[in-house]
């Protein structure tokens, strides 16, 4: 059984920053990547970032690409998202899962964390 816990989540003004952390309870060769979803009210899951642990190959999404950055600390079982240049769009339950390969389809991985609340907001 995998446990995935996230935090870092709060309230920022458009153009901050924000630092998610995910920590894992074990990687294996089959749970490889470690993926960032998010979800507003009102709205279906989407894909935002996900990372290859095995190697650090990172993917993003187009539309936060530039902005965010993934990465990993093999040493503590842990994968940050840096979010910078935060826009009010932004705001949703930030989740991250573990899965077999680099996907954006949320169906695709198999363990899931509770989410973390990201506003952006004046």
């Amino acid at each position: 059984q995998v446990q995935l816990v996230e935090s870092g989540g709060g309230l920022v003004q458009p153009g901050g920053s924000l630092r998610l952390s995910c920590v894992a309870s074990e990687f294996t060769l089959d749970y490889d990547v470690i993926g960032w979803f998010r979800q507003a009210p009102g709205k279906e899951r989407e894909g935002i970032s996900c990372i290859r642990c095995s190697d650090g190959v990172p993917y993003y999404q187009a539309f936060v690409q530039g902005r965010f950055t993934i990465s990993r600390d093999r040493a503590k079982n842990t994968v940050y998202l840096q979010m910078n240049s935060l826009k009010p769009e932004d705001t949703a339950v930030y989740f991250c899962a573990a899965g077999y390969s680099a996907s954006w389809d949320p169906d695709e991985y198999t363990y899931w964390g509770q989410g973390t609340q990201v506003t952006v907001s004046s």
